[in-house]
């Protein structure tokens, strides 16, 4: 148990039936009555975000999420398959739970698997990740005039806008916060 009053950015409670990572709190004193927390917080199940205040002082449960460090091996169909590198088990999870990153996903990539008490969260993905470009538009000539930026297709099938000098078969580095192109590898 923590009290409101203790928390901070990256915290995991349980509130509510469901699990939550604090991403914002404000400490509020209004002139009359008692204090109040007002935090921002993500489901870690939906990734749903939303504001709750709370009473300051009031216990909530925290959550202890288990990370585990495991290799990106390959998907069929809707399943995604790792692997314990230590063990060499292998891990499904179904393409319901990595849905907003399974574009930055490659071969061989080494990701944190996070669960609670058993129960599959998602996964955590390096802060960013090197892609080959398996398609794009050649430069037009005389289209600089500004940071022009043209469409391109990763490896992984992500779309990604990059700068006109790029060409297929670079490999790029994406930030894989936003899914944005960030310089050349």
């Amino acid at each position: 148990m923590i009290s409101t009053n203790d928390l901070k950015n990256g915290i995991t409670i349980e509130y509510d039936g469901n699990i939550y990572v604090v991403m914002e709190t404000q400490h509020v004193k209004p002139g009359k009555g008692a204090a109040i927390v007002k935090a921002k917080l993500k489901n870690l199940r939906t990734g749903a975000i939303f504001e709750q205040t709370f009473n300051a002082g009031v216990k909530v449960a925290t959550a202890r999420i288990e990370k585990q460090l495991m290799q990106y091996l390959y998907n069929m169909n809707d399943i995604y398959y790792f692997m314990n590198m230590d063990s060499y088990e292998q891990l499904e999870i179904p393409a319901s739970k990595i849905e907003s990153q399974k574009q930055l996903l490659k071969e061989n990539l080494e990701v944190y698997i996070t669960s609670y008490e058993g129960e599959i969260l998602g996964i955590d993905l390096p802060d960013k990740i090197e892609l080959v470009i398996t398609h794009t538009e050649p430069a037009v000539k005389g289209n600089t005039a500004t940071n022009a930026l043209k469409d391109a297709e990763c490896e992984t099938g992500l779309m990604v806008r990059v700068p006109l000098f790029i060409e297929e078969g670079e490999k790029i580095i994406v930030s894989t916060a936003d899914g944005k192109y960030v310089s050349r590898a």
